[in-house]
């Protein structure tokens, strides 16, 4: 059967390799599950988005929460990235990579008074305020603090990003943001908080879009909006458009085409005269990865056919969560076995503990090693230790080298912060 022509993790004669590397040899020295990205596709990806937009001079900011790596941040910290972070942990790991302040964004619904604090003692470029009472709760950090918050209102379009429902952030119904109202209201009430300084307007409609309407639909609802505030008197300084420009996760899917929204977002910025930001995530990092993962078993159910590897939902959630899919491509290609329709799934004692259902696959044997790619984003970074399952490794490959960057979790470290009551020893 045909398999998918991967742009990062590509055959070289019958081995899959990533920048000249075979996966498989990474496999040998580091065990399985391990997560294998690439550099120079990382910084590519970035490139690509600065590129589309660099009429406007944006600050592109990279959503920590996708693979927040330290090694990963670093490589985007050389290309000139900003960062947006949804917690004081995250902004700290920026911060340790040598990154200025002003270029971080703290965003979130839900930051507390000790992460607003630890925010404005470093000094960041901008904070997305989400409600009224984080606007309230902000100033008085400020004020405590003797600083001025520059802030972005968080607003809510109610755009349908025809995304799946639990990564569609733009819609009335969601947690984020604020209905345009609401919007207005709070831009006119922080002309009364000392602590704050209304800089901009924030929107960010979902995740894994791939279709431009949302995008348009939603700038075309902002351009009116910012008409309303100049016409109340705000005098704003920023855009913040967001991301979530959706990558190919299967043969059948085309990465989103930044051009049509790039001319649109630009245009609206320099017809309100605002710096625009930007907050990518997922298309930066998501087609950079690969989960590598060993067949341990072929299981053959009346109802169907199982490949159980040593991968599971504990090391990629994505599919069970979000009913994902990612392509899943064997270390070692062949052109002669039996196709059939199989569940990828793993140990973990969980029905939803699937990589892959009913999909049509060349039957591996068992102790074959395979990849799961496009594993770059929201695979890592929401890891579990489920089942008392450690962390996988994690390597990168950069000009011809793979590297270490986080090793394996041990037994030990399990129990390393649990603490047994003297009375129970």
């Amino acid at each position: 059967m045909e398999l998918r022509k991967h742009p990062v993790f590509t055959y070289k004669g019958n081995a899959l390799t990533c920048g000249g590397i075979s996966l498989a040899d990474i496999a040998a020295e580091h065990g399985t599950p391990v997560f294998v990205y690439s550099a120079d596709a990382l910084r590519k990806n970035y490139q690509r988005i600065r590129k589309a937009f660099a009429a406007a001079k944006p600050l592109i900011a990279y959503s920590v929460k996708a693979n927040s790596n330290a090694a990963i941040l670093r490589v985007l910290a050389a290309e000139g990235a900003g960062f947006d972070v949804v917690s004081a942990n995250e902004m700290d790991r920026v911060l340790a990579c040598g990154v200025a302040a002003e270029r971080i964004i703290f965003a979130g619904v839900g930051k507390t008074t000790d992460e607003m604090a630890r925010a404005l003692r470093a000094g960041v470029k901008e904070f997305n305020v989400e409600s009224p009472a984080e606007a309230d709760r902000l100033d008085e950090v400020a004020r405590r603090l003797k600083r001025v918050a520059p802030v972005a209102i968080r607003v809510n379009p109610n755009v349908d990003a025809k995304t799946h429902k639990f990564i569609a952030t733009g819609k009335k119904e969601n947690k984020f943001g604020m209905s345009l109202d609401a919007a207005r209201d709070l831009a006119c009430r922080i002309g009364e908080l000392p602590g704050l300084r209304l800089d901009g307007i924030h929107a960010h409609i979902g995740s894994q879009i791939l279709q431009a309407g949302p995008h348009a639909e939603a700038a075309d609802i902002l351009d009116t909006f910012l008409a309303t505030l100049k016409a109340d008197g705000h005098q704003l300084r920023t855009l913040n458009f967001g991301g979530g420009f959706g990558i190919a996760y299967s043969g059948e899917q085309q990465p989103l085409d930044l051009k049509p929204i790039a001319a649109t977002v630009i245009g609206l910025a320099k017809k309100h005269g605002l710096s625009l930001l930007l907050e990518p995530g997922r298309s930066v990092i998501g087609p950079t990865g690969a989960l590598l993962t060993s067949v341990q078993y072929i299981k053959r159910g009346s109802a169907r056919t199982f490949v159980i590897v040593d991968a599971a939902m504990t090391e990629l959630i994505r599919p069970a969560l979000y009913e994902a899919h990612h392509d899943i491509l064997p270390l070692v290609k062949s052109k002669k076995g039996e196709v059939v329709t199989a569940d990828v799934v793993g140990p973990v004692c969980e029905s939803g503990d699937f990589l892959a259902q009913e999909r049509e696959m060349m039957l591996p044997a068992q102790d074959d090693l395979l990849a799961v790619v496009d594993a770059g984003a929201y695979c890592s970074a929401m890891s579990s230790n489920y089942n008392s399952r450690t962390r996988p490794a994690e390597v990168l490959v950069d000009d011809g080298k793979a590297y270490l960057i986080r090793r394996r979790e041990t037994k030990a470290d399990l129990t390393r912060h649990e603490v047994v009551p003297e009375y129970l020893k």
